[in-house]
């Protein structure tokens, strides 16, 4: 059987980003007093491999790793149809920047055992480094095309995707297993059923923690971490408004002036 990992993250809700704080000790995001949503690229990596599963004999297993609420995201996968879900929670994973955090999922995608595919979100909303992906790949030695946009072909252990470039793609012919973040061209992401709602009450989280994953505290969380915030500061950003008057000719002849002053057109 094919088997595919997707990993998934809760971010804040952005609805409530007004609401999200920083803590001053640790530079890191206060995620207890915002609502957890699943990251919307996040969406489509599930979408991908939803559609591998429903053309051929696959086993989908969903990777997060986050606070306990985060549950709630990796049960909402179950629902869209995943098979199986994991919660990587422990308070030593707290502050883990794009590195410690991919080495954890890497931990974890290893301690789940073997694995054809795996599909990330190209970035998360909440951090948009997009380094997750490749560096889980780095993590299991094994090849990441990031970007993809569209999969071109499945033939056994080679597959054929197109991943986005500026102005472009690139068409990579890769051997499996390996890790591929897709863009929201990839497809469209299905909603939830009652259906499925009903069913994932059935399914089970496992959850690891540190010991589970048999790794020493200082490889993970804010201690694992290289990169460190050293000053966060607000951007006061205002925009110069100027209402042009007169007719709607007379209008669109000033605006045209000014972009000829400014240097546009």
């Amino acid at each position: 059987m094919f088997k595919i990992v997707v990993c998934v993250k809760a971010v804040p809700d952005p609805k409530e980003a007004c609401n999200i704080k920083i803590d001053p000790a640790t530079k890191t995001l206060m995620r207890c007093d915002v609502p957890m949503v699943l990251n919307p690229l996040d969406k489509y990596a599930l979408e991908a491999a939803l559609q591998f599963k429903a053309e051929f004999d696959a086993h989908i297993s969903v990777l997060s790793m986050g606070p306990p609420e985060a549950g709630n995201i990796v049960k909402e996968c179950l629902a869209l149809g995943a098979d199986r879900g994991f919660l990587l929670s422990d308070r030593a994973f707290a502050g883990a920047d794009a590195f410690a955090t991919a080495y954890t999922l890497a931990k974890g995608i290893e301690k789940n055992g073997p694995y054809d595919v795996v599909f990330c979100g190209m970035a998360s909303s909440d951090g948009s480094t997009e380094w997750v992906g490749p560096e889980i790949a780095t993590f299991l030695k094994i090849p990441v095309v990031t970007r993809i946009k569209e999969i071109v072909e499945y033939n056994g252990q080679w597959w054929t995707v197109k991943a986005e470039l500026e102005n472009g793609y690139r068409l990579v012919r890769v051997q499996i297993p390996a890790v591929f973040t897709v863009t929201r061209e990839l497809n469209t992401p299905r909603r939830l059923s009652f259906s499925g709602i009903i069913k994932a009450r059935k399914k089970e989280i496992t959850r690891w923690g540190i010991q589970e994953l048999g790794v020493p505290e200082e490889s993970v969380g804010l201690k694992g971490s290289p990169s460190m915030v050293s000053t966060i500061a607000s951007m006061d950003s205002r925009r110069k408004v100027e209402i042009l008057e007169g007719k709607r000719e007379e209008k669109a002849e000033q605006l045209v002036q000014r972009l000829v002053n400014a240097g546009v057109i």
